[in-house]
């Protein structure tokens, strides 16, 4: 993805990179004051610059954005040959890929959510007593869960209301 720079942008990344080591302390002459601060703000929300004490820094997207290599990235060409480090990032990545032994995976068929689920898709639907006794829910709990989220809707209101009844 590449990072559109508005002029004024782009101008004070380069300053910054080309005479200042990344540090930002230049702005084109017609920016002053507040505008200084919302060109700092836009540039920081993007993720462009970053805060060093008192002063703001070229961030490494800034460098992205003006297709300039990144400081003290390693060049492309060089890799790191450590057979160790790779044997223990293929047994880091091999045991990632394993769920725990002796551990039973929780389906959705064993769940309270599937057992409410259910329920309430009988004919005559669940009341919340039932509800309570199958989950061992407390009311306040299975209230909330019943609860319309919208309350607008007045179908939903009336739904609600004919449960609590129940």
């Amino acid at each position: 993805m590449t990072i559109s720079l508005n002029p004024n942008q782009q101008a004070i990344l380069e300053h910054a990179v080309q005479h200042s080591g990344g540090k930002i302390a230049w702005f084109p002459e017609h920016i002053k004051g507040g505008a200084r601060a919302k060109v700092l703000e836009g540039l920081f929300k993007r993720a462009l610059i970053t805060p060093d004490g008192d002063d703001w820094m070229v961030a490494a997207e800034g460098y992205d954005a003006l297709g300039l290599p990144r400081p003290g990235a390693l060049p492309p060409t060089i890799t790191l040959d450590d057979p160790e480090l790779e044997a223990d990032v293929a047994s880091a990545e091999a045991s990632w890929q394993q769920p725990a032994k002796g551990k039973p995976v929780r389906t959705r068929a064993d769940s309270k959510q599937a057992l409410v689920i259910g329920l309430l898709q009988r004919p005559e639907g669940a009341t919340i007593a039932q509800i309570m006794e199958a989950t061992g829910w407390q009311q306040h709990y299975v209230d909330v869960l019943v609860m319309p989220t919208n309350i607008s809707n007045s179908a939903c209101v009336v739904e609600h209301a004919a449960l609590r009844s129940a």
